[in-house]
C-alpha cells in the first residue's frame, strides 16, 4: 500500500475515534452530529482500506498476467525448439537418406565396374588363349609342313622315278587314276610305290578323262553310252565319265 494511503487510513482512524468520544460524551443533536461525522470517517475508512486492498491485488494480477506471458513465451519458445530440432531432425533424415543413396549408387558403380573389370580380364584371356590356339595350329603346320618337305626330300630313288615315269606318261596320253597305277606296276614298280607317284604328282583327272574320251573318238566312232562304258572300263568313275562324254559334245 503506499504511504499516502497509510496516513489517510490512520487520519480517518484517528477521526473515527475521535468523533467516536465525542458523541459518547456529547449530548442530545450533538451527539448524533458526532456520530454522523465518526460514520463518514468510518466509511472514508473503509473505503481507503478496499483501495489499498485493490492496490495490493492489482499487483498480484499484474504478477499473474506476466507469469502467464511468461508461460505463454515460455510455451511459444518451446513450440520453437520443438519445432526447430523436428527440422534438424528432418534434415538429419534427409542428409542419412542422401548418404545411404549416395553411398548405394558408388557400391553399384564400383559393382559396374568391377564386373566390366572382370569381363574385360576375360575377354583378354579368351583372345589370348585363341592367340595360343592359333599359334599352336599355325607351329603344328609348320611342322607337317617341314615334315612332309623332309619327306619329300627323303625320297628313295625309286619313288623318284615312278613319279617322274608317271609325269611323263601324263605329257603324252590320258590316264585314270588307276589305269595310270597298272601302268607303273607293269613297268616294274611295286604296288606301294606306284600308289605313292599317283598321290604325289599334281593332276585333274576329271579332265584326263575328257582327254581320254576326245582321243577315243578321233580314232573310232562310239555312242554315248558306249563310250561311258569304255571310260568307266579304263578306271575311270561313272561321274568323271559322264562329265568326260558331255564335255565331248554327246
Amino acid at each position: 500500500m503506499d504511504t499516502f494511503l497509510v496516513l489517510l487510513l490512520l487520519a480517518a482512524l484517528a477521526g473515527v475515534v475521535f468523533f467516536v468520544v465525542l458523541a459518547l460524551a456529547g449530548k442530545g443533536s450533538k451527539r448524533g452530529n458526532f456520530a454522523k461525522s465518526g460514520g463518514c470517517l468510518l466509511a472514508v475508512l473503509v473505503l481507503v482500506f478496499v483501495i489499498g486492498s485493490m492496490e495490493e491485488d492489482s499487483p498480484v494480477s499484474e504478477d499473474a498476467a506476466v507469469d502467464a506471458s511468461e508461460e505463454d513465451t515460455e510455451a511459444e519458445d518451446k513450440a520453437e525448439q520443438e519445432e526447430l530440432e523436428a527440422e534438424e531432425a528432418e534434415e538429419q533424415k534427409q542428409e542419412e537418406q542422401e548418404a545411404r543413396e549416395a553411398e548405394e549408387q558408388a557400391k553399384k558403380e564400383q559393382e559396374a565396374k568391377e564386373a566390366e573389370e572382370q569381363a574385360k580380364k576375360e575377354q583378354e584371356a579368351k583372345e589370348a588363349e585363341e592367340q595360343a590356339r592359333k599359334e599352336e595350329e599355325e607351329r603344328k603346320a609348320e611342322e607337317e609342313r617341314k615334315a612332309a618337305e623332309a619327306e619329300e626330300n627323303s625320297l628313295t630313288l625309286s619313288q623318284e622315278q615312278a613319279i617322274s615315269m608317271a609325269e611323263d606318261y601324263l605329257n603324252y596320253t590320258a590316264f585314270s587314276k588307276s589305269g595310270l597305277m597298272e601302268q607303273l606296276v607293269f613297268e616294274g614298280f611295286s604296288q606301294e610305290e606306284a600308289a605313292f607317284a599317283v598321290e604325289n604328282i599334281t593332276v585333274d583327272w576329271q579332265e584326263q578323262a575328257v582327254m581320254m574320251a576326245q582321243d577315243y573318238l578321233d580314232y573310232t566312232s562310239f555312242s554315248r553310252q558306249g563310250l561311258i562304258d569304255q571310260l568307266t572300263f579304263e578306271g575311270f568313275s561313272a561321274e568323271h565319265a559322264t562329265y568326260a562324254v558331255s564335255q565331248v559334245g554327246f
